[in-house]
C-alpha cells in the first residue's frame, strides 16, 4: 500500500518493532526509526512487517528449534515487531514464555495469547532490561543502532548459562560487484539513504560472530538465507512497501531519481526481475555453565 507524500517526513513517534534506534541525533541526519521513517502509525506499518516476518520466519524458528528452544525456556524476544516470531515460540515451539519487547508494542498488545508478555522499552537505555533467560533473540535490530557492541555485550549478560543468544540481520548483496539491475541502483540508495537519516548501517554485519565470542559466548557460529525474489512474493513486496516509504531519503543521496524507483518497483514486480534480495545472516552463541552471573534473577 503506497504512502502519501509526507510519509517519509520526521513525526513524533517510536518504532514498529523490527528496529528501535538510540537516540535522537545519532544519525548523521538526526533522524531515528519510527520516526524520521517507518513509523507505526503509519497506514499499513504492520503489513509491512509482516511480509518481512513471511520471507524470513520459517527460516528463524527452524534454527531456534534446532538450537533447543522449547518448554521449560522462557525466551526474550527484542524488538519483536508484530510479535510472530515471539507467538510461534509460543505455539509451535511450545517454550513457556516470552518477553516480547520494543520501544512501540501496539502490534503486541492487539494479538495476545497465553505466555506472551509484552514490554514497551528501549533496549539502548542502561539497565533497560533484566532477568535471564534460556533464549535472547533479536532479528534485523542491532544494524539501525549506532553502540551496537554494547547492545551485544548487555544482550549476552541476559542470556541464562546453557541459554542461546541469537542475532540475526541483514546482509546487503548488491554490491558494486553485482551486476547493475534497476533492483540494485535502488537498493544501493535505500541502503546509503537509511544510513544518512537513521544511522543503518550493514556492513559491520558479518562481524558477527566475533562480537559475539568477545562476548564471552562460545560455539559460535553463523548461516544465511536469501529469499528469492518471485513477483507477488513477500520478501519481494516487503521491499516494494519499503522503497515507498523510505523514498525521500533515496532521493536525498542523488543517486536515484523518482523514475528509476519507479522503474525498479515495475522490475520488482515482472518475470524480468533477476536479482538477489538482502540475506539474513543468523549467528548464534551459548553462556557456558560454568560462566559467571552477569544478570540479575528474576
Amino acid at each position: 500500500m503506497q504512502p502519501s507524500d509526507d510519509d517519509t517526513l520526521p513525526a513524533p513517534g517510536d518504532a514498529p518493532g523490527d528496529a528501535p534506534g538510540d537516540a535522537p541525533g545519532d544519525a548523521p541526519g538526526g533522524g531515528r526509526y519510527g520516526e524520521t521513517v517507518f513509523r507505526p502509525e503509519q497506514q499499513g506499518e504492520g503489513e509491512r512487517i509482516d511480509f518481512g516476518a513471511l520471507a524470513y520466519d520459517d527460516t528463524t524458528m527452524a534454527r531456534l528449534r534446532a538450537l533447543g528452544a522449547g518448554p521449560g525456556w522462557r525466551c526474550l524476544d527484542v524488538g519483536a515487531g508484530t510479535g510472530t516470531v515471539s507467538r510461534r515460540l509460543l505455539t509451535e515451539a511450545g517454550v513457556t514464555g516470552v518477553l516480547a519487547v520494543d520501544r512501540d508494542v501496539r502490534f503486541l498488545t492487539r494479538r495476545p495469547v497465553p505466555g506472551l508478555e509484552v514490554l514497551e522499552a528501549d533496549i539502548t537505555a542502561p539497565e533497560a532490561l533484566s532477568g535471564r533467560f534460556q533464549l535472547v533473540h533479536a532479528r534485523f535490530v542491532l544494524m539501525h543502532l549506532p553502540d551496537r557492541e554494547r547492545v551485544i555485550t548487555a544482550l549476552a549478560r541476559l542470556v541464562a548459562p546453557g541459554g542461546v543468544l541469537v542475532l540475526g540481520d541483514a546482509v546487503d548483496l548488491t554490491s558494486e560487484q553485482a551486476p547493475a539491475t534497476p533492483y540494485s541502483t535502488v537498493m544501493r540508495a535505500m541502503w546509503q539513504g537509511l544510513r544518512a537519516t537513521i544511522g543503518t548501517d550493514v556492513s559491520w554485519v558479518p562481524s558477527y560472530p566475533r562480537l559475539l565470542r568477545g562476548a564471552g559466548l562460545v560455539s559460535v557460529a553463523a548461516e544465511i538465507h536469501v529469499p528469492p525474489l518471485v513477483p507477488g512474493s513477500p520478501i519481494s513486496r516487503f521491499w516494494a512497501d519499503t522503497w515507498r516509504r523510505s523514498r525521500a531519503a533515496m532521493l536525498a543521496t542523488g543517486l536515484v531519481d523518482d523514475a528509476a524507483v519507479d522503474a525498479a518497483l515495475r522490475y520488482l514486480d515482472s518475470d524480468d526481475c533477476a536479482a538477489l534480495s538482502a540475506g539474513l545472516l543468523t549467528v548464534w552463541g551459548r553462556r557456558p555453565h560454568d560462566a559467571p552471573g552477569g544478570a540479575r534473577p528474576t
